[in-house]
């Protein structure tokens, strides 16, 4: 074993804790260097932002990329020193949305199999949400059917909308039956956000406000659609505590029983909020308590966002200190929903 190795097995002792963080961000440096390799036709390009790499790619930005999102060490030590034993490494943009068919597919394989052998060298620590290529659902299906087979691999990770296409598109409706088939959840995350290139485009709204619109948006196409009714099995988290759906749900109940455009939909829209899951992102303790009381404690699971500004430093504090919740929900928003939906 080598001496990284041997680092990033180190901790054994924290398996008793049993905390997962679901919402965690991975760069490996396969995927980056394959972006450099593949990316200029589609315009993608790193820039340097006080000597650390950032990466671009139409209104998508990424950057300062720092050392602790690809660097594995840096990462246990973290979650060490945060009490996290468990972490399910994820992409985010500007993902692969934006790549030809080849192309996507090369940075999809760069990128999956950079979470299996992250898993190999912490087996215990490192899983993965594997990225595909949406855009071209035969190829995601055939990634999606590759991954499954790959070590550490637990669900799949998906922009809220591909490009400018919502997720209720019949276009992926094949990718969502294969991906139950298989049993592997689907973790969505905001990409490319409604507004961001215009109305959202100052203050850091796209962020502050486009990433909960969009998870909310994304959301309720599922369930109008009738996603969630085609696919009973599949399961969906939504991330940043389901961004905006908690807190609108009463709204869009009233406008299933009074709007035409809604009736189709045999159940109020209310029901299928325990459809999802959610993470712990919410950066404040009503609005978590306000997420619980929502839709349930064993629908809520640790994030933490890492490790962007945005994030959680400290992610089993907003648990740990919610008074309305008794000691076995706090267990299993800390870990034993996740384990349970992963199989870990």
């Amino acid at each position: 074993m080598s001496n990284a190795d041997q680092s990033l097995c180190s901790c054994a002792h924290c398996a008793s804790s049993g905390v997962i963080d679901i919402h965690a961000h991975f760069y490996s440096q396969a995927y980056l260097d394959a972006v450099a390799h593949y990316g200029d036709g589609a315009g993608a390009r790193f820039v340097d932002i006080g000597g650390v790499q950032a990466l671009k790619v139409g209104p998508l930005f990424t950057g300062p990329i720092a050392p602790k999102f690809i660097d594995l060490d840096l990462r246990i030590a973290d979650m060490d020193a945060t009490g996290v034993h468990k972490q399910i490494l994820s992409l985010t943009q500007p993902m692969v949305y934006w790549a030809d068919e080849q192309v996507a597919d090369r940075l999809c394989v760069a990128f999956n199999d950079s979470l299996a052998e992250a898993n190999v060298k912490a087996p215990e620590r490192l899983f993965g949400f594997a990225t595909l290529p949406m855009q071209h659902p035969a190829r995601a299906i055939a990634e999606a059917e590759r991954v499954s087979k790959l070590p550490g691999i637990k669900g799949v990770y998906l922009g809220t909308a591909v490009n400018d296409t919502n997720l209720s598109d019949p276009m992926f409706w094949p990718v969502y039956e294969r991906l139950e088939a298989l049993g592997l959840p689907i973790f969505l995350h905001p990409l490319k956000v409604v507004g961001m290139t215009d109305r959202l485009s100052e203050y850091f709204l796209a962020n502050l406000l486009g990433n909960p619109f969009d998870t909310a948006i994304a959301a309720a196409h599922l369930i109008f659609s009738g996603v969630l009714d085609k696919f009973p099995n599949l399961e969906i988290a939504l991330p940043h505590g389901g961004g905006a759906l908690p807190f609108l749900l009463g709204r869009i109940s009233h406008g299933w029983s009074v709007r035409p455009e809604c009736k189709h939909l045999e159940r109020d829209p209310r029901d299928y909020a325990s459809r999802f899951y959610y993470d712990t992102v919410t950066h404040d303790a009503s609005a978590l308590d306000f997420l619980i009381d929502q839709v349930g404690a064993d629908r809520v699971m640790l994030g933490s966002d890492y490790c962007f500004d945005m994030g959680v430093e400290e992610p089993r504090q907003p648990v740990e200190r919610l008074a309305s919740l008794s000691g076995g929900q706090k267990d299993q928003i800390l870990g034993g929903n996740a384990q349970r939906l992963l199989g870990l």
